[in-house]
């Protein structure tokens, strides 16, 4: 081509940027003697789809800052862009100038502003986009339909889904995946076995990778592990996410040895196949394992998250607890000097997620290191770690504070610990019956009728004994003295014949 016009360059760069090449795209857009709209919007949309989201930014920035017309294509790139940064405020003002714009009421433009503020945990303005537009289409619905399924009420994703179908908008893979999901997270089995119905009987939704690995995940998560098992065998494609999915079902089944069966045959493994294996160990005891597995996700050089901190920091707490067990019942226990090991390999744990990852722990994590301090008796090291927290503890902490100090009998803070829950929930009368029963059991009699008189001058009431059993999908809930459960008389009948049978065993 002996002469270049504006819309060869453009040609160029396009193809360029669609093919995966968006340096050299960019080499010759910083080359090209003339741009114009499309250029500038070939770039931004390249960057973004390669999830070079800074880039595109600085693209549509410099657009323009160069005067250019912001038009339909410019906006829903940079509004993506601003979606993988998680940056509300600029996205916000993106949305401040497409409401000057004549392109508001665009049904694309609407729908790449939802999924922008979905992305941000922005439910509330997601939903005023959508009811103030004046158009939809199926991408409008999917956009808010997974809204709701990613930031909750995963509820109001069902109901959506209901509300489209009953307008006649028929649901695509996109749809249903995102309507299994949801299904998935209230564990709404029933519901999402339906649309599993819907899909064997469609051709296009049967080999869809991404729905039935959402059918896979939720059949999982609601420990149906043969159905989950069904599903998985069926798929002609499998990925990452499916065998994960497997092993965290297994595990959430107790078959542990099948989860790390499972886990063992995965091509590929990422962070999330190892944390599901851990997780399972830690869930079903296998407190060890958990720690092994974690040493060979460094030898493996999978770069921990802050999800695999927490079960590793839980397993060390869980070894220190039962190790504490086992020598205070053979008698060997002498002021917690023998499980310290697992003590001081938390806080190595727990000290590397910012020295060597770069990880900021969350309040869970510190949580989990008040814990493992707390039930080794280190109470001073446990309030001393609370008192450094760059966030404000919460009930969860100064409640596993005050639990440590009824165990290791240290009244003055536990006093403390129950002040600070008081605080939090004045209505609760946890931290005023466990700080009564501490006085109770160090025989200061005098201290039990103070904290009663407390509970009654500000009005708090003890909350009755409860205990409830999950049946059939079925929550039943036994108070204490409670007399109104419908099926009361034939448990009572069985319960006495139970003691009668203990009874006559000795």
């Amino acid at each position: 081509m002996p002469r270049r016009n504006t819309f060869s360059w453009n040609s160029i760069i396009t193809g360029f940027s669609k093919s995966g090449f968006v340096d050299d795209a960019y080499c010759l857009f910083r080359t090209m003697p003339e741009r114009d709209q499309c250029s500038w919007n070939s770039m931004i949309s390249g960057f973004a789809q390669r999830e070079r989201f800074e880039e595109a930014i600085e693209c549509f920035v410099g657009m323009h800052r160069e005067d250019f017309v912001l038009n339909e294509y410019s906006y829903p790139s940079a509004l993506s862009a601003c979606a993988g940064l998680v940056d509300l405020n600029l996205g916000t003002q993106i949305h401040a100038s497409i409401a000057k714009s004549p392109f508001l009421f665009d049904v694309h433009m609407g729908s790449a502003l939802i999924d922008m503020y979905s992305k941000c945990g922005s439910v509330l303005e997601a939903e005023m986009v959508f009811e103030g537009m004046n158009e939809k289409n199926i991408v409008t619905w999917n956009s808010l339909i997974t809204c709701y399924e990613q930031n909750g009420p995963a509820s109001k994703a069902l109901e959506l889904f209901v509300g489209m179908m009953d307008l006649g908008f028929k649901p695509d893979e996109v749809t249903l995946a995102s309507v299994v999901s949801a299904c998935a997270t209230l564990v709404a089995i029933r519901e999402g076995s339906q649309i599993h119905s819907r899909v064997i009987k469609d051709d296009k939704f049967r080999n869809d990778l991404v729905l039935s690995n959402a059918l896979v995940d939720m059949y999982a998560k609601g420990r149906k592990i043969k159905e989950a098992r069904r599903v998985f065998d069926a798929m002609p494609v499998r990925n990452v996410v499916t065998d994960t999915s497997m092993v965290s079902g297994y595990a959430k089944a107790m078959s542990v040895g099948d989860a790390r069966l499972m886990f063992s045959k995965m091509t590929e493994k990422n962070v999330v196949s190892w944390n599901a294996l851990i997780a399972g160990y830690t869930q079903n005891g296998e407190n060890e394992q958990a720690l092994e597995l974690f040493c060979l996700l460094k030898k493996d050089s999978i770069w921990p998250t802050h999800y695999t901190f927490g079960n590793v920091l839980n397993a060390c707490a869980n070894l220190a607890n039962l190790e504490l067990g086992k020598q205070a019942h053979a008698h060997v226990l002498k002021h917690g000097i023998h499980h310290a090991g697992m003590v001081e390999e938390g806080r190595r744990y727990f000290n590397s997620m910012t020295v060597e990852h770069g990880l900021k722990p969350t309040k869970d994590h510190y949580a989990c290191m008040v814990d493992l301090l707390g039930r080794a008796g280190r109470l001073y090291e446990a309030k001393k770690l609370i008192d450094s927290m760059p966030m404000e503890a919460d009930n969860v902490i100064w409640g596993s504070l005050l639990g440590a100090c009824r165990i290791h009998q240290h009244v003055e803070m536990g006093m403390q610990a129950a002040e600070k829950l008081m605080e939090i929930d004045p209505e609760n009368s946890g931290p005023y019956v466990v700080v009564s029963n501490m006085y109770a059991e160090v025989g200061i009699w005098r201290e039990v009728v103070k904290v009663r008189k407390m509970m009654r001058e500000r009005g708090v009431v003890k909350q009755p004994g409860c205990s409830w059993i999950e049946i059939n999908s079925k929550v039943h809930i036994f108070m204490a003295k409670d007399r109104n459960h419908p099926h009361r008389k034939r448990i009572c009948d069985l319960l006495r014949i139970l003691t009668a049978q203990m009874k006559r065993v000795g």
